[in-house]
């Protein structure tokens, strides 16, 4: 395969996937009457994966020997001169795309079988995430705007699939609607974007269209005025702030907890909210010659970098902790676009993507080790009983902080030194935003691991934070009359995963335990790239050749210039690394957090108490669920009664329909007063017809 590239290999990609999904969803379900068992199943998705993977692999050697692909698979239809196909675009961006989906993927699979392993849904979960992986590896590949949104709605669908997984359960229901009105919004800008495009370029393959960047710089949006390029990048990043999550679309992403853990891991570390970064990275020929739009990214993504991961801070389920620190890294990485330096985006979203789906499925062992108890106030001491999951999650919390050597060090700090570089308008609130974002990911980091990992074992004993609150909750609904508000993060959140499966947390006397191999061997694997991949990666993609005719940077943007200039190899890097500014506030928001979780856990009951306000504040998310109930959802209930009662009951019904009734019915009773039966009243009137017809053709005043 070295130094060339098959349609029918790479076909073979995100087809394998498919064929193991379409096995385990209609074979192993109900819906064809479970011909095929779970092991079956599992095995079909995992080996279907593995195919993906192993190609994956050998594209990514052969493009790094020079080969490439860019062509039309099928021809879908041709309307006039717009031809619509689906093809592939293989680059060094798609190729390292295709290995960390598929790596993390394959993980996540092998995975499951253990943490699903009592679930009904077994089959059909293997079903989804097989089918996730398809959707995902369609977008990743192609080489149009038609694909493009093709995998992008794919995996949205699909996401709404496994956020809802456990149906019976109505705030999973809540959270998977939620999420998919959510990226409708997004979508609709994305869509617009796209439309834009085709409609000044004829042409919907990403080659033609870049080939046209220069003069589409100069045209204007009819009838408004405004830069076409600028209002098209725009709208195609507010399709990205759904999928990627950028305030203030990113409510949807902590509530996505509803789903199973393997689930977390999998839409929030290598695929679906990484979706919107690598949109903006493969277009970047057309961002590059629009400021405006570079300047709406970095703004953006500082405001979510920083103020997602105050969020962090005051959460006690270690999944959603887990979840604001992806909100807070999805937007380092989009600053990274606003910031020109394209590369490093994509760079720390590989490296993310081990991490994060470690401290994921990191977190998943230790619900099982707690019986699905996820509320870390009944957790501590698990060192000493789940030593695989210690250490593992260890090096992940060690990756995502940044600590010199790891792979999020490498892929953070350029971040940090790049946004420092940068001459975007906004750059400014952006690195304070990002070097601030230092400390609070340490803080909330090592308060997760000091909290679960360390100090006393607050496991199998009568507290506070037990399951009534929850069950009251449950029974409020289902009795009809649970009016809560389902965005609220109640003390028993951390309780409701697999609510259906028996009991939760540890009884009194209960110890916790290691989870299965197939539990532990994804943290191990996913462990040493977490370690290792920034230092081995950082000098080709971005300080070598790997982008090269890939991702296009304009002169005038230095960000990744300067960069260059001050990269002298990763161990100097590493090492020159413990002087500066992000490492000793990484290590204060270690010690804080030490001193806070271990030391003198007063301080931050203290705190709470002190400012309250602010606790308030952070525990109702900014008020942008509510905001979001009063103003859109509210709104769109006005809108909807106001055009129920006015339009359809007053207008149709009451004007058209019932209208229209009345009307004949009083015409009727007006002619029945000339039906006499009477010949000569009948006569009259033939008579006077007659007159009136010739008067008015012959009137005789003529």
């Amino acid at each position: 395969m070295a130094g060339q590239l098959s349609s029918s290999m790479l076909l073979a990609v995100p087809l394998a996937p498919l064929a193991g999904s379409a096995i385990a969803g209609l074979l192993g379900t109900k819906f064809l009457g479970n011909v095929v068992g779970r092991k079956v199943s599992h095995t079909a998705t995992i080996l279907g994966v593995l195919i993906a993977l192993i190609i994956s692999v050998q594209t990514l050697m052969a493009v790094l020997d020079g080969a490439t692909f860019n062509q039309d698979i099928y021809t879908w239809m041709t309307v006039g001169t717009v031809k619509l196909a689906v093809g592939f675009q293989i680059d060094t961006l798609s190729a390292m795309m295709m290995c960390v989906v598929t790596s993390v993927s394959l993980m996540v699979h092998i995975y499951t079988i253990g943490y699903m392993a009592e679930d009904e849904g077994y089959n059909r979960f293997f079903s989804y995430i097989s089918l996730f992986t398809f959707a995902m590896l369609m977008l990743v590949m192609s080489n149009n705007f038609l694909q493009l949104f093709f995998g992008w709605e794919a995996v949205g669908l699909v996401s709404y699939l496994l956020i809802g997984f456990w149906y019976t359960r109505p705030t999973a229901i809540f959270a998977n609607m939620k999420a998919f009105l959510v990226n409708r919004v997004g979508d609709f800008g994305f869509i617009l974007g796209i439309g834009l495009l085709l409609a000044a370029s004829g042409t919907m393959h990403y080659g033609e269209t870049f080939a046209q960047a220069e003069r589409l710089s100069t045209l204007f949006v009819p009838g408004i005025g405004w830069p076409l390029l600028t209002a098209a990048c725009i709208c195609l990043f507010i399709g990205a702030m759904g999928k990627s999550a950028q305030f203030p679309l990113h409510v949807w992403l902590p509530d996505s907890m509803e789903g199973p853990t393997p689930i977390s891991a999998l839409i929030h570390a290598a695929t679906m909210v990484t979706a919107g970064i690598f949109m903006v990275s493969r277009m970047s020929p057309l961002f590059e010659l629009s400021d405006g739009a570079l300047s709406f990214i970095i703004v953006i993504g500082a405001i979510t970098a920083l103020f997602m991961g105050f969020l962090g801070i005051i959460q006690n389920d270690i999944k959603r902790v887990v979840a604001y620190s992806t909100l807070s890294q999805l937007g380092y990485m989009t600053v990274a676009l606003g910031a020109s330096a394209y590369s490093v985006a994509v760079f720390h979203l590989m490296t993310h993507a081990f991490f994060k789906a470690l401290l994921f499925l990191g977190a998943g062992s230790v619900i099982i080790g707690m019986h699905h108890d996820q509320d870390m106030r009944n957790m501590g001491g698990l060192r000493k009983y789940m030593p695989i999951t210690w250490i593992t999650s260890l090096l992940g919390s060690l990756a995502l902080i940044g600590t010199p050597f790891f792979a999020g060090f490498y892929s953070k700090d350029s971040i940090i030194e790049a946004v420092h570089a940068s001459n975007i308008p906004g750059a400014g609130f952006a690195y304070f935003a990002v070097l601030a974002g230092v400390f609070v990911t340490a803080f909330y980091s090592f308060r997760m691991y000091f909290l679960v990992f360390h100090g006393e074992e607050r496991f199998g004993k009568a507290h506070a934070h037990d399951h009534h609150a929850h069950d009251d909750h449950k029974q409020a609904v289902a009795a009809g009359h649970g009016h809560a508000d389902p965005h609220a993060e109640h003390d028993s959140d951390a309780h409701h995963e697999e609510e259906d499966h028996g009991h939760h947390g540890l009884a009194p006397g209960q110890k916790p335990h290691e989870s299965p191999w197939v539990v532990t061997l994804p943290l191990i694997l996913l462990a040493i790239p977490s370690v290792i991949i920034g230092y081995l990666a950082i000098g080709p993609m971005l300080h070598g050749d790997f982008f090269n005719g890939v991702i296009f940077v304009g002169e005038n943007h230095t960000a990744m210039e300067t960069l260059r200039e001050e990269f002298h190899g990763a161990v100097g890097m590493a090492i020159h690394g413990l002087t500066t500014a992000p490492f000793w506030l990484a290590l204060a928001g270690v010690v804080v957090a030490y001193y806070c979780y271990m030391i003198n856990p007063r301080v931050p009951a203290w705190f709470y108490a002190k400012f309250k306000p602010l606790h308030t504040l952070l525990d109702n998310k900014y008020y942008m669920d509510k905001f979001n109930q009063a103003v859109f959802a509210g709104g769109a209930r006005a809108i909807g009664g106001g055009l129920w009662k006015v339009g359809d009951r007053a207008l149709i019904d009451g004007l058209v329909v019932n209208g229209s009734a009345k009307a004949v019915g009083w015409f009727a009773l007006l002619t029945r007063k000339g039906q006499t039966g009477y010949i000569y009243h009948y006569a009259f009137v033939m008579i006077a017809g007659i007159a009136a017809t010739l008067l008015y053709f012959f009137p005789f005043w003529r």
